[in-house]
């Protein structure tokens, strides 16, 4: 008998699942705390709590992780050097840092349009080398022809040693800005991900298990690990992906749209007979428009490990994450006397970092980029949960948001604070970690909300609620605005909201949630056995997938009785290559677009199971010529894997 193992490492929680390859069946399955930032813990209290015996047999390990969307979304990727080439505007008031345009680029159809402005280029690296973990390059047109691209990367190379991410490595899509986007978001993220993937390698080999190990992309496909680790950006909303998926397998509707919560976002996707629905225009992640082809979905920053904050007697939830109050006492029990002890903090000096209950922790990481007064505040941050008063009275100077903010991104500091997580402790709902904490921080933000703690807590419990469906409803109905449709959630109205698919929840708590979200929408809600690890399951349920396009072009010129092709171009993920005829070109794009299928399915360790490649084509001939103007093939290779 064979079994798969599916491990979700989420924001808050890692999962584990094991399945009988043979009728599909779930027999085992645990929840651990996701241990930050060294994730090695939670995967290795994941596994302990499934049966040893069992995982010994395992042949497939497939794994999922929302570690790439949460370090976008709270913006701790590490520093890139961002060139884009063909003097493309960088908007001023984008948050990247390290940035240069020069000359360059091509033309639609492949030919330079200025010569690369190397110099520049060399100056800009030797200027930032120090300052960044590795580049990002975008080309005007590099889809048509790559080689500036590459100019700069092998520059870059003999300059550093460092990574470097090319945009037409990414994307065959228009549009260099946001193929750039997609390269410096992927750069960003390669040492997390490196990180990441080594530990869970690392581990399933320590335990003996000798198994192919996959990774979940963000369109619902599995690729091996080492192809996963040349595009970490794949893997942003890896997590909704595999909730969708997890979601249908475990309900049997294949059908459904899924509200997905998990500790830093809750996200809305919808399949639709067996399909994950894929976005049109690439994912969208933290305000960046990227060309990572991603199944489509809603997001918003709300989670079960929200911040919820005070400021002129309003509560507010989010948009950063922290660790929960009842989850930080269990590991820091001294956090108990400082909440009951309470923080001078006055109303007027209230805001996101200032809170009666926000706390800040040291982490193992080691600074990568640090100035002065950054160092000197980290200094005053311990092992131990510290408040900003506490750092006020070591040193009689208040700390700057900033500057605390700065730490958090850079991963040096972690925030502690009162959570929708607290909330539901508080209210008897879910009784996973130390209540008491949870207890005494609702007390603390009732001296400055104004409310009882049983309100608060309610009122937090609704807004999250209300979050869900506000979600779900933007989701189904795209083309209202969110605005429109919160109206309606907060009338009180003799008319209401009504979904025609079944709902499938998924999430740690989110059974808290299902009357309230009742009370905004009418829903079939559907809660399926093993909801609680999902995602684990979902990492399990996708197949490989490979998409390409390749495109011919003919250039005409008259003759004296007709039209006569001049040129005929192929382009292709590989570049511009010129044909003699269109014959040859057509039987050159038919074969390359098979290989390139071929070659993904073997470096993606998808080639020992069954492997069907379909093709399509478009022509373009407004001339009504013989040969046309454009031909377009669109090739899709999927693979079931072997189990």
């Amino acid at each position: 008998m064979k079994y798969s193992l599916g491990i979700d490492a989420g924001g808050t929680y890692t999962d584990a699942v094991l399945i009988n390859d043979g009728d599909g069946s779930v027999i085992g399955a645990t929840k651990a705390r996701t241990t930050y930032p060294d994730l090695l813990v939670g995967i290795q209290n994941a596994l302990d709590g499934v049966d040893q015996e069992i995982l010994q047999q395992v042949k497939l390990v497939s794994v999922s992780t929302t570690l790439a969307t949460n370090t976008i979304l709270e913006k701790t990727g590490y520093p890139v050097g961002l060139i884009l080439v063909g003097n493309a505007d960088i908007p001023k008031n984008s948050a990247i840092k390290y940035s240069i345009s020069v000359d360059g680029g091509h033309s639609s159809g492949g030919n330079e349009t200025a010569p690369l402005d190397i110099d520049s280029v060399k100056e800009f690296v030797e200027s930032v080398k120090a300052k960044v973990s590795a580049f990002a390059v975008s080309s005007y047109f590099s889809v048509r022809n790559p080689e500036h691209e590459l100019k700069v990367k092998e520059v870059i190379t003999e300059l550093t040693g460092m990574p470097a991410i090319c945009g037409y490595e990414l994307s065959q899509s228009l549009g260099a800005y946001d193929r750039g986007i997609t390269a410096f978001l992927n750069a960003q993220l390669l040492p997390i991900t490196n990180q990441f993937m080594n530990t869970v390698v690392s581990e399933i080999e320590r335990r003996g298990i000798d198994a192919k190990i996959m990774m979940l992309k963000c369109d619902g496909s599995i690729v091996g690990m080492s192809e996963a680790l040349k595009h970490p950006i794949e893997s942003i909303f890896t997590g909704p992906a595999a909730s969708l998926l997890g979601a249908a397998y475990l309900s049997k509707e294949p059908s459904c749209v899924v509200i997905d919560v998990g500790g830093t976002s809750t996200d809305v996707s919808l399949i639709v007979d067996g399909l994950p629905q894929i976005s049109d225009t690439g994912a969208v992640v933290g305000g960046w428009q990227t060309k990572v082809e991603a199944i489509k979905m809603e997001t918003s920053a709300m989670g079960g490990d929200s911040h919820v904050w005070v400021r002129n007697h309003v509560i507010n939830i989010g948009p950063r994450r922290v660790v929960p109050l009842c989850v930080a006492a269990s590991k820091h029990p001294k956090i108990i006397s400082k909440l009951k002890q309470g923080q001078p903090v006055t109303r007027n000096q209230l805001g996101e970092n200032l809170q009666p209950t926000k706390f800040f922790i040291r982490t193992e990481q080691k600074p990568i980029e640090i100035t002065q007064r950054e160092e000197e505040l980290l200094n005053r941050i311990g092992d131990e949960p510290v408040h900003v008063a506490d750092i006020y009275w070591e040193s009689r100077m208040m700390p700057s948001p900033m500057l605390l903010d700065s730490l958090i991104q850079k991963r040096l500091i972690q925030a502690i604070g009162f959570t929708p997580t607290d909330a539901l402790h508080v209210l008897g709902v879910y009784d996973e970690w130390n209540t008491e904490a949870a207890i005494l921080g609702a007390e603390q933000m009732c001296i400055f909300a104004d409310m009882e703690v049983k309100d608060l807590c309610l009122d937090v419990k609704k807004k999250v609620a209300k979050n869900m469906a506000l979600n779900l409803l933007s989701y189904l109905m795209e083309n209202v605005a969110p605005a429109e449709i919160e109206k309606g959630l907060d009338g009180d109205y003799l008319a209401g909201f009504k979904t025609d698919v079944p709902v499938v929840l998924l999430g740690g708590p989110v059974r808290a949630y299902t009357e309230d979200i009742r009370k905004f929408v009418d829903a079939n809600i559907l809660l399926p056995e093993y909801a609680e690890v999902g995602n684990a399951v979902g990492a399990l349920a996708g197949k490989g997938v490979k998409r390409i396009e390749i495109l011919i072009r003919v250039t005409f010129g008259e003759s004296k009785y007709n039209l006569k092709p001049t040129s005929i171009s192929v382009f292709s993920p590989q570049g511009k290559h010129e044909m003699k005829n269109y014959e040859e070109a057509v039987q050159f794009a038919e074969k390359l677009g098979n290989d390139i299928v071929m070659k993904y399915m073997k470096d993606a360790q998808l080639d020992d199971g069954e492997i069907k490649i379909e093709v399509s084509k478009r022509e373009i001939n407004p001339m009504n010529t013989g040969i046309p103007l454009e031909t377009r093939y669109a090739f899709l290779g999927i693979a079931d894997l072997k189990r």
